[in-house]
């Protein structure tokens, strides 16, 4: 254990940090950190952050074991995806919460019943937004792109092909770019009909 020493914390009697020389790496699902410390820390933030009864030790147990089950299936994988994940997961309880308040008596409350409303949609956004974030960070900023190809065999049959272009933003949008500046697919129409004739009674012959 590895002891951090500062003058700001000296100011107050009784402080001390310390941290885990070999980190263990423990409940590293909760939190992406090896150091347990942090992953602990992080996990009790997010269980006093849901909007739960927290005077009841029932409740809180409960909603702490659904909440920390989801975040071990999301993985957090560093520090920065668990704190993008805590959040994830604090912010979609608090839309959700904050529905449910806001159809609680709207017929008879309208105006708070959509200041509620208003809020959850907010809520929502931000769950939305940081989710966008975690992807974003997983990918390390890559984007996939499948660009179709189409090309004519006769008249009446097309052939569809996907090719995938990986890379980051701007990369991507210049493959993409260069794919569409390709030569244009060739069109093939029929020249002409041949008409054929038909004998009719009378000796007269008409188109077929």
């Amino acid at each position: 254990m590895t002891k951090l020493k500062s003058k700001a914390l000296s100011k107050k009697a009784g402080v001390s940090v310390a941290i885990d020389a070999v980190p263990s790496g423990k409940w590293k699902m909760l939190g992406g950190s090896d150091r347990h410390q942090w992953n602990e820390r992080l996990s009790i933030l997010v269980i006093n952050a849901l909007p739960v009864i927290q005077k009841d030790a029932e409740i809180v147990s409960n909603a702490a074991s659904a909440v920390t089950a989801g975040v071990a299936d999301m993985n957090p994988s560093d520090p920065i995806e668990g704190i993008l994940i805590s959040q994830i997961v604090v912010a979609n309880e608090a839309a959700m919460n904050l529905y449910r308040l806001g159809w609680i008596n709207s017929g008879e409350y309208l105006e708070a019943s959509t200041k509620y409303l208003t809020l959850a949609d907010k809520a929502a956004r931000t769950a939305m937004m940081l989710t966008e974030r975690l992807d974003h960070h997983r990918n390390q900023g890559k984007q996939q792109i499948v660009v179709q190809h189409t090309t004519t065999v006769n008249a009446n049959q097309a052939v569809v092909t996907d090719s995938v272009v990986t890379g980051k933003k701007n990369e991507a949008s210049a493959r993409l770019l260069a794919a569409v500046a390709d030569k244009p697919m060739e069109i093939i129409e029929e020249v002409g009909k041949r008409k054929e004739t038909v004998p009719v009674v009378g000796g007269v012959t008409k188109p077929k």
